[in-house]
Order: C-alpha cells, then sequence, then structure tokens
C-alpha cells in the first residue's frame, strides 16, 4: 500500500490530499481564497502567502485524519508560481518529511495538472496530447512517457484564464471570470459579436489573447452592449481558438488521444466542444479536480517515486521552473 500526502500552494488555493496507490482520493481538502481576493480583482501574492500559511496546518491534520494509516512520501509544488506561496508548502512538506523519515517529492504545477487527468473516470495511457488550460498556463504538450514532455505550443501573452478575468472586469461580472462569464453567457447569443480569433490561421500552434480581449475593450466602448451577449460571443470566441489549435497539434503529431486540464478545464462549452470536435478520445478530470488540488500533486508525485525520481531537503522553489 503507497500512501502520498499532496501539497499545493502555487497560487491561491491550499490544497492538501492523501492518495493510495496512484489513484484512489482518500482525502482532498482545499482552502480557496476566491472571496479574500475578489475586491482587488486579482490575486495579491503577499496575502495569498499569509492566508497559506494560516491554513496548511488544519488542512493537513484534516486531510490526515480523513484518510487514516502512515505516510509513505510527500509530494509537494516546487514551480512555477507566486515565490512566497511556494515556499509556504515546500517547507512545510519538508518539515513534515524530516520529522516523519519519508521521502520528499518535488512535483511541477503543471504536471500535477496532467496527472489530474489519471483521476478521472476515464485515465489516459501514454503516449498522449495535453492541453493545459488555467489562469497562468495556455500550452499544448506532447506527453511520449511518463515525466517526459515537450511543450510544442503556448501563448504569447495571455493565458486563456487570465483573459477571462480581464473580460469578466470589462464587464462589471465577479472575479474570477471563468464562472461569471460562463453564467453570464447562458442567457447570451454567442454569434452576437464577431469577436477575432488570435493567431487562429496559419500553421503556428502558439495561442495570443490579447488582441482578443483588446477587441471586447473596444467594442464596449464603442456602444452599450447586452453583458450577456458579450460574455456569450467572448467565450465562443476564445473556446474556438482552442479547438482550432488542438486540432491542428493533433494533426500535426498523430495524437490518438487529448488529455484536458488546468483551471479552465471547468469551462462547460470547452469540455463539449472537445468532447463532440474532435475525432480523437478525451480525458478529463472532475470539475472538482481542474483547480489546483493536493491530489494532482500526488499523483504527479506518486509516479515520481515510482520512477525513482525523489528530492531531498535542499529543494528550493522556483517561480518559473520549465516542465522540461
Amino acid at each position: 500500500m503507497n500512501r502520498i500526502l499532496g501539497i499545493e500552494t502555487s497560487c491561491d488555493e491550499t490544497g492538501v490530499a492523501v492518495l493510495q496507490n496512484g489513484r484512489e482520493i482518500l482525502a482532498n481538502e482545499v482552502a480557496s481564497q476566491v472571496a479574500i481576493h475578489a475586491p482587488f480583482g486579482g490575486v495579491v501574492p503577499e496575502i495569498a502567502s499569509r492566508h497559506h500559511t494560516e491554513c496548511i496546518t488544519q488542512l493537513t491534520q484534516r486531510a490526515l485524519d480523513a484518510a487514516g494509516g502512515a505516510i509513505d512520501a510527500i509530494a509537494v509544488t516546487q514551480g512555477p508560481g507566486l515565490s512566497g506561496s511556494l515556499m509556504v508548502g515546500l517547507n512545510f512538506g519538508k518539515a513534515l518529511a524530516y520529522a516523519w523519515g519519508v521521502p520528499l517529492v518535488p512535483v511541477h504545477h503543471i504536471e500535477g495538472h496532467i496527472f489530474s487527468a489519471f483521476l478521472g473516470p476515464d485515465p489516459p495511457e501514454f503516449p498522449f496530447l495535453a492541453l493545459i488550460v488555467s489562469g497562468g498556463h495556455t500550452c499544448l504538450i506532447q506527453c511520449e512517457a511518463p515525466h517526459r514532455y515537450d511543450i510544442i505550443g503556448s501563448t504569447r501573452d495571455d493565458a486563456v484564464g487570465e483573459c477571462f478575468d480581464k473580460v469578466a472586469r470589462l464587464l462589471n461580472l465577479p472575479y474570477p471570470g471563468g464562472p461569471s462569464i460562463q453564467r453570464a453567457a447562458e442567457s447570451g447569443d454567442p454569434h452576437a459579436i464577431e469577436f477575432p480569433r488570435g493567431m487562429a490561421k496559419g500553421d503556428s500552434l502558439e495561442f495570443s489573447y490579447s488582441g482578443l480581449k483588446t477587441a471586447v475593450l473596444y467594442a464596449l466602448q464603442k456602444e452599450t452592449l447586452p453583458v450577456a451577449d458579450v460574455a456569450a460571443s467572448f467565450q465562443h470566441a476564445a473556446v474556438d481558438t482552442l479547438v482550432i489549435k488542438t486540432k491542428l497539434a493533433i494533426e500535426k503529431t498523430g495524437a490518438n488521444r487529448l488529455v484536458l486540464a488546468g483551471g479552465v478545464a471547468a469551462n462547460k462549452l470547452l469540455r463539449e466542444r472537445l468532447a463532440n470536435d474532435l475525432d480523437v478520445p478525451v480525458s478529463m478530470p472532475p470539475f472538482a479536480l481542474c483547480l489546483d488540488n493536493g491530489a494532482m500533486i500526488a499523483a504527479a508525485g506518486g509516479s515520481r517515486l515510482q520512477h525513482g525520481m525523489v528530492g531531498d531537503l535542499r529543494a528550493g522553489v522556483y517561480a518559473n521552473l520549465p516542465l522540461a
């Protein structure tokens, strides 16, 4: 029996989970900071790290109480992310690893999102193509084997989740932008306004969302438009770009399966489009595991442990840690 404690504190969610045998979630505790950062319209790094410090001990105790039994290793996010937030989780994980005499396994945050798909009802098998979409990341990754990755496309400016947040502010919708725009779009016409699909034409797998954000700003400055129509049209354009690029990546790589992960993977339109428009099966994490959580870090850490990829107590945090 293998039990991994996973700790995630890369941004504004404190996640602590216990995973057994690579897939069975025994406990998954998450403390969200949405209400704390909402008045500022985005994450304030100093407030985020302070909140991690305040709640990580209690979350860990709740997870341990729910899971029961001994812990065999500790997996913790090493980067990328906010340096202060990362330090809270990594140093806490180091202390537990030292006190319990168990291995410490540093994990890349994006790799955690990739492994969240292994906790869903339709886990993938390597190799596959991954589309990672969140507030900080928009990228297409060839996943040849466990812990062997090649980023074949990424954003040149705003990540798609970041664009959702900025457009939500333009529409005076609540933070975070993804859920609020999705709700507003339900009563809107997705074809009311023709917004641009950044870099959608041509052979490139790169993304660009700054032009879409600016197009929304100019449309609102030009005339008064129904919020629902703007939200629906924006969401349609943002998702359409992701689908176009993913189709192109599948053609270029010959991938026979797609993994969708990251916070924006909770978007219902995106999930429906990828499930219906692609010629390959799509593995997606459950909605609860799309946002940052400790279970995904434990899953990635468990695989790294199995492949002999163990860290030590000298591990540091890296705000811009590369995946490769």
